[in-house]
């Protein structure tokens, strides 16, 4: 693990070297409650990268795992996590990467091609689709912050809230910094930056993920978009299912047609 300040705030990441000679980086962005060992290590994705021969960087956004976790909630905003991204691309000196967002993951990483979109060669939007269009998803509900800060877990009857508490518990998170970080209202993204996206994206997300909706939706209003369903798979499950792992190489190798949608 190392580290870099950004606004005040420490950035725990790790910049892993490839196996073999490598040109160009991944960055990968984990979703809410979760953090870089969870989200990426432990699910696999860490050493696919590795073994594909790709310079790989995962980053703890602020308010999770071994990143500083401010608890008001004006120091978190999709912009603020945004400029984390940004900042630890310019301390790495890294001109361009292949950026993987995963859920709430994936909101920062769109709002990070929409501020940079020459930094990024390949978008990949994982855990999202058409619901990023509305208003709120993943953790940007009103009660999440109240599930985070709830005395006893027992009480949540919302099944998807008591799943969150139950991740964020498992994870050690800091609940107090995590309910902060919800707190901010979360807008629906802005079509019109979207449509302006020329980067080759894929979006993909399991077809029982009630979380994200239908990434064909979201991926209709890309003008270089790719979807890609993952079946029998939720919101949890799709993140380290094989599938979602060969989409993803597919997409970077260029094996998808253009536009595509597969539904498996």
């Amino acid at each position: 693990m190392a580290t870099f300040t950004n606004d005040g705030v420490e950035i725990a990441y790790d910049d892993l070297a490839p196996n073999g000679p490598s040109e160009h980086a991944v960055l990968l962005v984990h979703g809410f409650a979760s953090n870089r060992l969870e989200g990426w290590r432990r699910m696999g994705w860490l050493d696919a990268f590795q073994r594909r021969g790709a310079r790989t960087v995962a980053l703890d956004l602020r308010g999770h795992g071994e990143s500083g976790k401010p608890r008001d909630s004006q120091a978190y905003g999709v912009d603020t996590l945004a400029g984390d991204v940004l900042a630890l691309m310019d301390h790495l000196g890294l001109g361009s990467v292949d950026l993987f967002g995963y859920s709430m993951g994936a909101r920062v990483a769109f709002a990070v091609a929409q501020a940079a979109p020459a930094r990024i060669t390949n978008l990949i939007l994982g855990g999202v689709g058409g619901r990023m269009l509305e208003d709120g998803a993943d953790g940007d509900r009103p009660d999440m912050g109240e599930a985070m800060l709830a005395a006893d877990p027992t009480t949540i009857t919302d099944p998807l809230l008591r799943s969150f508490r139950h991740f964020a518990d498992e994870q050690g998170e800091d609940r107090q910094a995590l309910a902060a970080f919800v707190t901010k209202p979360v807008e629906p993204i802005d079509l019109a930056a979207a449509r302006g996206l020329s980067m080759p994206a894929l979006v993909v997300a399991g077809a029982r993920d009630r979380i994200a909706g239908d990434p064909a939706e979201l991926a209709a209003i890309l003008p270089a978009g790719h979807a890609v369903t993952v079946p029998a798979c939720d919101h949890f499950s799709a993140i380290p299912h094989a599938l979602t792992k060969g989409a993803v190489f597919d997409f970077l190798d260029g094996l998808l047609d253009d536009p595509f949608e597969r539904r498996w």
